[in-house]
């Protein structure tokens, strides 16, 4: 099978202008109250009755004669004869005339006679009659028929989005079929061999992964006013391919692709749409999400997002999910944006658009700063550690630290964290970030997060073990945690210390070296080659696996139990929660270092709080 390449990639807006030339839209929909909120209407919709459908009392009181309270007051009250009483629901059998009073109460038809009802706090009952202590006109305290909407008013008109307010409205005309737009059908399809979806068991060692684009994108389907069906997920066999794509296409007025779009041998989606369909673009000036496809399937309209989640989201938000929304009838949402300033220079050469994933924080004096959260396509935590999107032009070499930018926020409720914290995982911070109020932590260990520190993005690095490195920074607090060989239960091995890694053939798991787990094991490898008398690689070398890294501080024990390594770099913690032996190496301070520009914020001192109560606990 030849390889696609891309050749002319399409501008932004020859794209945008590709999937508005695709019919999304749907019928008339017929939906109950129940069902109608959120929903847009079709069609003008005028009261076919008054609302209220008869005069009725506001309060609860007397009907009467406005003539006859004329004058009236506390002095000099009016003294008329009650007659009668009606109630809520009911059809009043008795009339009001001259001098005379009917007991009425909120919501009730007004008796024939009365034009006025008064209050019963203006009222002292007497007997057989009431005095009336003050003066009331014709039509006080009355709602007469049709007051509210009156037969034949214009209700709601076509395009109104029904809300809370609506649905009132509807109820009190005895509305309950209202001819809505359909959503847009979107059938998702998911594209790999390599996929398994979540609740499934999934095999590592055959390359697989779970699903995440399905519900992703589905969410984004339904936030837009479109309806989603999740389809099976398709292999990377064309004929399987096909059959899925033409049973969504049968289906749907919109089929979601992800995966199988990029110039590869195996990526064969574009083939079938070419040969079932109308391919009008692939390939579009966008990062990410340069192989887009952009066509029709049959009488479905079709977009090809790539693979990779964030990607795949990227490309969703910006090309797709404005036309669901137009094709559903809702209006496009008002961007929320935030002007703030880049905490540090990002370079970009690569002459296509960026949707570049920010986050962003307060620094000390409250202004906002704008940083990238980018860890790759195919890291997932790069949309959710993120509140927006910045574009940076084709022709934009880099971003300057302090350059004014607009950040398009994800959603108007978006708010800066009160707290941005980088550094080392742990344990003991995990559960102190739980008890502060809406913080933000990246595990990027301990020597970025100096460096992230220096640069002035975070509020708080967290570092653990040796560093080479200063910084100006000011110490919160922190703790010591103990560290060394996670092992098999009841160390079936016999590992007693490094030495053993060194002089016997055991399988062992590293951390990456940005961790301070690692920077501590390095010294420990310095001091056994130094009581040997060999050079430090000597040792390094002897030991299988030791440039295996792996970024998390739970990694390496997955591996121990995995039956994938004899032993891993870890901490005492880790083995007792997850049942597993352990050989001490030692102890290991955590310092949480905040700046210095930063210490006023509340989310920092927050943080030192928890910290102290961390240290009278100790």
């Amino acid at each position: 099978m030849d390889r696609k390449e891309f050749r002319d990639l399409a501008s932004p807006e020859e794209a945008r202008e590709a999937i508005r030339s695709l019919s999304l839209e749907g019928g008339i929909d017929h939906v109950s109250l129940a069902e109608a909120r959120g929903r847009v209407l079709v069609a003008r919709l005028d009261a076919e009755l008054d609302v209220p459908g008869f005069d009725r009392a506001s309060l609860d009181g007397y009907a009467l004669r406005a003539r006859d309270t004329f004058g009236a007051d506390e002095a000099d009250p009016a003294d008329l004869e009650v007659v009668g009483e009606v109630h809520a629901g009911e059809e009043p059998d008795v009339a009001v005339g001259g001098g005379e009073a009917v007991e009425i109460s909120t919501g009730a038809v007004m008796p024939t006679g009365a034009d006025a009802m008064v209050p019963v706090e203006r009222t002292t009952p007497a007997g057989d009659s009431v005095q009336v202590r003050t003066s009331v006109a014709p039509g006080d305290n009355v709602m007469f028929a049709g007051a509210d909407v009156a037969a034949g008013e214009r209700a709601l008109g076509p395009g109104t989005r029904i809300t809370p307010r609506d649905i009132g409205l509807l109820s009190a005309l005895g509305a309950d079929d209202v001819p809505v737009r359909s959503k847009p059908k979107v059938g998702i399809v998911s594209t790999g061999d390599e996929l398994v979806r979540p609740g499934e068991a999934v095999d590592s060692d055959r390359g697989e992964i779970y699903d995440v684009n399905s519900y992703t994108i589905a969410a984004g389907v339904e936030d837009a006013g479109g309806e989603a069906v999740l389809y099976p997920h398709a292999g990377d066999e064309q004929e399987e391919m096909e059959r899925i794509l033409r049973e969504a296409a049968d289906d749907c007025d919109l089929v979601l692709s992800s995966g199988s779009t990029s110039a590869s041998a195996v990526d064969v989606i574009y083939r079938v749409i070419e040969e079932q369909g109308e391919l009008l673009l692939h390939g579009v000036g966008v990062k990410p999400g340069k192989p887009m496809l952009v066509g029709r399937l049959e009488d479905s309209a079709y977009v090809g997002l790539p693979g990779y989640p964030v990607s795949a989201m990227m490309v969703f938000r910006t090309f797709v999910a404005p036309a669901i929304r137009e094709a559903a009838g809702l209006p496009e949402t008002e961007t929320a944006t935030l002007e703030g300033r880049m905490a540090r220079q990002e370079r970009y050469d690569e002459g296509r658009l960026r949707l570049m994933p920010v986050g962003v924080v307060r620094n000390g004096d409250g202004e906002t700063l704008v940083y990238p959260v980018d860890k790759g396509s195919g890291a997932t935590t790069s949309l959710a550690e993120a509140d927006g999107v910045v574009e940076v032009a084709a022709g934009t070499d880099y971003l300057e630290a302090g350059e004014p930018v607009t950040v398009s926020l994800f959603s108007p409720d978006v708010r800066p964290p009160t707290l941005l914290g980088v550094g080392e995982d742990d344990p003991t911070l995990s559960r102190l970030l739980d008890g502060l109020d809406n913080p933000r932590y990246l595990s990027v260990g301990s020597r970025p997060g100096l460096r992230r520190l220096r640069e002035g993005v975070p509020d708080v690095a967290v570092v653990a073990g040796p560093t080479d490195r200063d910084v100006d920074a000011e110490e919160l607090g922190g703790w010591d945690r103990e560290w060394g060989l996670l092992v098999k239960p009841g160390n079936p091995d016999r590992i007693e210390g490094l030495a053993d890694l060194v002089d016997e053939d055991h399988r062992f798991v590293n951390r990456t070296t940005d961790s301070g787990l690692r920077s501590s094991l390095g010294a420990a490898v310095a001091t056994l080659a130094e009581e040997r008398d060999v050079e430090r690689h000597d040792i390094v070398d002897s030991i299988v696996g030791f440039d295996l890294g792996l970024r998390a501080h739970e990694s390496p024990a997955r591996k121990v139990i995995a039956d994938e390594a004899d032993a891993g770099l870890g901490l005492r913690e880790t083995a007792d929660r997850l049942d597993l032996g352990f050989v001490s190496l030692g102890s290991q301070p955590v310092r949480v270092l905040a700046n210095p520009d930063r210490l006023e914020k509340p989310g920092v001192g927050e943080l030192e709080d928890a910290l102290a109560d961390v240290a009278n606990r100790s």
